[in-house]
């Protein structure tokens, strides 16, 4: 079973029976078990097509697949050291099953080597057991589906700023502030000295985003002109709306340091005309600075920072996240909906579980 969106109408969808197909050598069946469903897979599908999103899980012409971040478990393999009932957290489709191509399979995990995601970014490829993950815990997947490949950006993204100095700001402000990758980039950027960090949200999210003790200062969508225009600053747009981008760079003007897109949480607002005053907006790649940092401090580096980071948010998070599981494939079309069109409430998680016993 496949659940599929229209790629020029994200609120059009359908579910899709395909059967379970036949495995050739060397592969292995899939039987998605969790996933978690944010506004990051509304960036997903709404840059689909500039980022090449939708070639990770092919569909037919004019539909298609939003990825999404979680566990699955192996229900039939063809492939050395990989065993029916082996559990995996990864990148998969919004579906009952995916046929994978394991390759490096090790204790700790594989990577996908299935054709079409051969030129994708290999990040988005690797798939971790979670039997050979020390840091493994059942009682926290719902939390690591819904947090953790959002945290990780946050890491990334913090990483790349104190790697550019700031760009010599005294100031980050963060569009979208109630989003769960901003919360994640707040908190962390809330450790770094003398700097301040800027929560810019919607008047009905004000309240929890300051509730959540990460942001300096809370200012709403409407009072982008209390910002002080004095201060250099950096702006980190996680919202992806023309209004508020416009509106941010036309008050800062000289003060703006730097401009960096992340997400499109506000995939429907009207793109500004023309050129919006101060540096051009440039979109932040996540998995640029991963491989960056790789080759600075070995995969192992990496993953033992971004881990530390993570425990420590990780016991942040109690205090303010609710999660919601659903549970049946029916559920996936109205969490979809919910996400898609920002209904959902900023303290609340959704978790899709399929398949599970």
């Amino acid at each position: 079973m496949d659940f599929e969106v229209k790629r020029d109408d994200l609120r059009t969808v359908r579910t899709v029976d395909r059967g379970i197909p036949d495995l050739d050598q060397g592969q292995a069946l899939l039987r998605v078990s969790r996933f978690a469903l944010t506004t990051n897979n509304v960036t997903y599908a709404v840059a689909g097509d500039a980022m090449s999103y939708w070639n990770f899980f092919p569909a037919e012409e004019g539909w298609g697949r939003v990825p999404v971040w979680g566990y699955a478990d192996v229900e039939a393999s063809r492939t050395d050291g990989l065993s029916e009932g082996d559990r995996v957290y990864g990148y998969l489709p919004m579906s009952s099953h995916l046929v994978v191509t394991p390759e490096r399979v090790s204790e700790s995990g594989f990577v996908d080597a299935t054709p079409q995601r051969s030129a994708l970014p290999s990040a988005y490829n690797q798939y971790q057991r979670v039997a050979g993950t020390a840091e493994y815990d059942a009682r926290r997947e719902r939390e690591y589906a819904i947090l953790r490949p959002l945290f990780v950006t946050s890491f990334l993204l913090d990483d790349w700023l104190d790697d550019n100095d700031r760009f010599g700001a005294q100031s980050v402000v963060l569009a979208s502030a109630s989003s769960k990758t901003a919360l994640g980039l707040a908190y962390l950027l809330s450790a770094r000295d003398a700097l301040d960090v800027v929560g810019l949200t919607s008047t009905g999210n004000a309240r929890f985003v300051t509730s959540v003790g990460y942001y300096d200062n809370v200012v709403t969508y409407d009072d982008i002109r209390t910002l002080p225009a004095d201060k250099a600053s950096v702006f980190v747009d996680m919202a992806g709306g023309g209004r508020v981008l416009a509106n941010v760079h036309r008050h800062l003007g000289d003060a703006l340091q730097h401009s960096c897109l992340v997400g499109i949480t506000h995939w429907e607002d009207e793109r500004p005309k023309g050129e919006v005053p101060g540096p051009a907006p440039t979109f932040f790649f996540a998995p640029d600075q991963l491989v960056k940092r790789r080759a600075d401090w070995g995969p192992r580096g990496v993953d033992a920072r971004i881990e530390t980071a993570w425990q420590r948010f990780l016991t942040s998070v109690d205090g303010w996240l609710t999660i919601v599981e659903h549970n049946g494939f029916d559920a996936i079309a109205p969490t979809w909906l919910e996400v898609l069109e920002g209904r959902a409430a900023p303290n609340v998680g959704h978790v899709v579980a399929l398949n599970n016993p």
